[in-house]
């Protein structure tokens, strides 16, 4: 007889493993899904690093600063060029040299090299005489006007004054000028974060132990999700800065999400965008070529993708330094090689200039610049030491780092890096939430001082 009862028991035959001989929990095992043996598994209690250590921040650390502002814009000014040169005139055969800008400082006795428009032939010359505001009249010093002419060509002209000449007893016809500056601003952005876990859940013990990048331990998973939050807001600080744009043209952003200017854009549109790189020496000293025309800055720091690094190595393995000139140079880091190489970088130099080469784990880690496929950055040319720049509050000039962040702050709030806890759980009685909340937040913007003398490598 078979005993039946309320459960639906029914004895079986012979002694066998059933699913009732197992602990229901939940497996990530597709074979065991559902169960788990009477005895306790082995189980590592550390997680495995397969990505290594995972942030890609530290980048604005080498090359900037941080510093406070109390106003919803930051405005600097940079110097312009201290001498008179222009581009895109146009030349008679009478002499006639036209389309000059209509705030021109061009004077009647001043010495101009008169260019071709490839650079390829030049002319001395001496002005004779302003026709109206936009054009002069120029004489040959070797070459009649005629011969000038001929010479340079009739479009695309450039010039610049080099000097003046005047008669015995005769007055000053040069154009006072007005020292020039232009004009520059950024405005900072809000950025926020939040990692929220339930009351239950932050009371849960697990079976591995969690250690944080942040140094944070324990059997509490919530502390790995609080620390990943954390560590990814702090590279959203730097990623934000550096791809940032200005809403512009078409930008259909919603109102009051105006976007900042950040490195890449400033580069981009103030500074100078190479693509011709090609890990040779004479593209290199191409680039060389374009730094001798800005400020010539001594110091530069190189910030490189994987293939790009790996270009400048190849060129600097066939160069002998003794001939070449492109020997190591270590003068950002007190000419110490060690501290240099334990931050990562390598030095050398190439004519007046020393470089310092780091790999940027930005541009190749595949959760962020490294997924595009395109290689649209390459890497940055960032000049190293401060600029001068005049100071609109304060009314003066100030020597400013050539890249660094501003962040709002003042006596009632720091915004650099803001953190809170709201809910019920974990410390926090704010609200009747069953949960505990962790609020990250800055307010914050780029300043490019100086853009003419980075390199976009694209």
């Amino acid at each position: 007889m078979a005993l039946t009862g309320g459960t639906g028991l029914v004895p079986f035959a012979k002694k066998s493993v059933l699913s009732t001989n197992y602990i229901d929990f939940t497996s990530a095992d597709a074979n065991s899904a559902n169960w788990a043996q009477q005895y306790i598994p082995e189980v590592y209690e550390a997680e495995v690093e397969r990505y290594g250590n995972r942030t890609i921040g530290g980048f604005l650390k080498m090359v900037g600063a941080e510093i406070p502002m109390t106003s919803d814009q930051v405005v600097w000014s940079e110097q312009n060029r201290l001498h008179v040169s222009y581009t895109g005139l146009t030349l008679t055969n009478g002499g006639a040299l036209a389309a000059l800008p209509t705030n021109n400082v061009i004077g009647v006795g001043q010495t101009i090299l008169v260019i071709k428009n490839d650079g390829s032939a030049s002319a001395k010359a001496y002005v004779s005489a302003i026709t109206n505001g936009t054009t002069v009249a120029i004489k040959g010093y070797s070459s009649s006007v005629a011969e000038i002419f001929a010479l340079v060509g009739a479009t695309g002209v450039k010039i610049f004054v080099y000097g003046s000449e005047y008669k015995k007893g005769t007055d000053t016809t040069a154009v006072s000028i007005e020292p020039s500056f232009t004009q520059f601003s950024n405005k900072p952005i809000i950025i926020k974060d939040k990692y929220e876990v339930s009351g239950s859940d932050a009371s849960q013990i697990g079976w591995v132990e969690v250690t944080t990048e942040g140094g944070d331990s324990g059997y509490l998973w919530y502390l790995k999700g609080e620390g990943e939050t954390r560590l990814r807001f702090e590279d959203y600080l730097e990623m934000a800065v550096v791809e940032g744009e200005k809403k512009s043209g078409n930008g259909d952003t919603p109102a009051g999400i105006d976007g900042t200017e950040g490195l890449f854009a400033a580069v981009s549109g103030r500074g100078q965008v190479d693509s011709a790189y090609g890990g040779n020496l004479a593209s290199f000293d191409a680039i060389l070529k374009g730094l001798d025309k800005e400020g010539a800055i001594e110091e530069n720091m190189l910030f490189l993708n994987r293939t790009t690094a790996l270009a400048f190595d190849d060129m600097l393995a066939g160069l002998d330094g003794g001939n070449t000139g492109a020997g190591s140079a270590y003068g950002v880091f007190n000419n110490d090689q060690q501290m240099a190489l334990n931050l990562g970088f390598s030095g050398f130099r190439r004519g007046s200039y020393d470089f310092y080469k780091t790999d940027w784990k930005y541009l190749n880690d595949a959760s962020t610049r490294g997924i595009a496929t395109d290689a649209s950055v390459n890497g940055i040319l960032i000049p190293a030491g401060t600029s001068t720049v005049y100071d609109q509050s304060l009314g003066k000039n100030i020597r400013r780092p050539f890249l660094h962040v501003r962040y709002r702050a003042s006596e009632a709030d720091d915004r650099r890096m803001k953190s809170w806890l709201t809910g019920s759980v974990g410390g926090a009685a704010t609200s009747s939430l069953d949960a505990m909340e962790v609020h990250f937040l800055s307010e914050r913007c780029l300043c490019v001082q100086g853009a003419n003398n980075f390199v976009l490598f694209t």
